[in-house]
């Protein structure tokens, strides 16, 4: 499938909402709400990548800039780091993924960093008691309604959220960091209590080591995501994609 993402408008104006409307099909107030937070936002998808484009050529004349994106390229991790220890040196972020891949960015190359939160998903079996209506019982007990204790096993989905970071250094692919998925012994005397607090520090400490690297946290967020990939677009399912649409909005330069 291919994504068009809007973003890089200067102004709201009624005008621009109509146009922008009429090139995708929709409503002036379906339009409205998908421009809410300035963009980018997904207004389409093919899996023809001609009509991607033919539709991106109309946005494009209406005013606004475009973005086109392999839906499918952008949730495989082929290409992206993503993390399994690192190592905050003097002068260079040391990373090594679990396939034993290592690469050392220095903290100037660093242009961007996007944290977010994914749902990771864990069932446990719990044990349900009920009591029921026993027919043997009762005709034993000469026609009194008796019940018995029932147990039954039932899986119970609990959603979890964790954070994540993707960190983008000019030409490297992405490098992805995750809260759960990480060891912190990199941090060294500054290792902290629980994974929840080393994730912090670690991104805290890559802000302050990286002052030039843009920072935007929307996909922190749940409705953030929602804004961002539109109503056709489960957030839970296509969190990478949302990353690449912003990474490439915000270091195209359009972006306001």
């Amino acid at each position: 499938m291919h994504v068009i993402a809007i973003h890089g408008w200067r102004e709201e104006t009624a005008e621009l909402v109509q146009a922008l409307a009429a090139a995708v099909g929709i409503t002036a107030y379906e339009m409205r709400q998908r421009m809410i937070g300035g963009g980018p936002a997904v207004v389409g998808c093919f899996a023809d990548p001609q009509q991607a484009r033919t539709l991106a050529e109309k946005l494009d004349r209406s005013g606004v800039a475009t973005l086109i994106v392999d839906a499918a390229a952008a949730r495989s991790k082929l290409g992206r780091l993503v993390v399994r220890r690192f190592e905050l040196k003097e002068r260079t972020l040391s990373v090594e993924a679990g396939d034993g891949e290592r690469a050392d960015i220095a903290y100037g190359d660093i242009d961007l960093l996007i944290p977010g939160t994914r749902l990771i998903g864990q069932s446990e079996t719990i044990t349900v008691t009920e009591r029921k209506f026993s027919l043997g019982r009762t005709v034993l007990s000469g026609g009194i309604p008796l019940t018995k204790k029932v147990e039954r096993q039932e899986e119970v989905n609990k959603e979890e959220r964790e954070n994540v970071l993707y960190l983008y250094a000019g030409e490297r692919p992405a490098v992805v960091f995750s809260q759960s998925g990480m060891a912190y012994d990199g941090l060294g005397p500054a290792m902290k209590l629980s994974r929840e607090l080393n994730f912090a520090y670690l991104t805290s400490e890559l802000r302050r080591l990286c002052p030039t690297a843009g920072y935007d946290d929307r996909l922190l967020r749940r409705l953030g995501q929602v804004r961002l990939l539109g109503p056709a677009q489960n957030p839970e399912t296509n969190l990478d994609l949302a990353f690449e649409i912003l990474a490439r909005s915000l270091r195209s330069g359009t972006y306001r």
